[in-house]
């Protein structure tokens, strides 16, 4: 399995989120879970505005071989999506962590990221599932 990193907060769910420090976090979908889902043709972005609450559904990763949903890390109000992802879902494959991000949300409140998962926490999560 290929390195997790440590900067990182995770979601049992396999998605990342990176504190920005400025009030906002940025998330995207883990190397396990690309992998996972082999190579990846469709990724549904949710609306920017939009009000997401802890664990909601906000969009799909669909690969050929199968979908699978996103949920939210994070409650709090999706500020940007990756619209590149939209002519180029297969960055979600190249670079998970860095240009495969697929969203950016303003946190309803800062003390969320305690309740997520350090690598080492999400790396037993990713373990197991193999």
């Amino acid at each position: 399995m290929s390195s997790i990193p440590a900067n990182l907060r995770y979601a049992d769910s396999h998605e990342w989120v990176l504190d920005n420090g400025d009030g906002t976090v940025t998330v995207g979908i883990t190397d396990h879970a690309q992998e996972a889902l082999g190579d990846i043709v469709f990724v549904e972005l949710p609306e920017v505005g939009r009000a997401l609450t802890l664990k909601e559904e906000f969009g799909v990763v669909e690969s050929v071989k199968a979908a699978s949903d996103l949920y939210a890390p994070v409650a709090g109000e999706v500020v940007e999506v990756n619209e590149a992802l939209e002519d180029a879902p297969e960055t979600v494959n190249e670079s998970p962590y860095a240009d495969g991000w697929i969203m950016k949300v303003r946190l309803e409140e800062s003390g969320q990221l305690d309740d997520l998962l350090d690598a080492d926490g999400y790396g037993a999560v990713a373990q197991a599932d193999d």
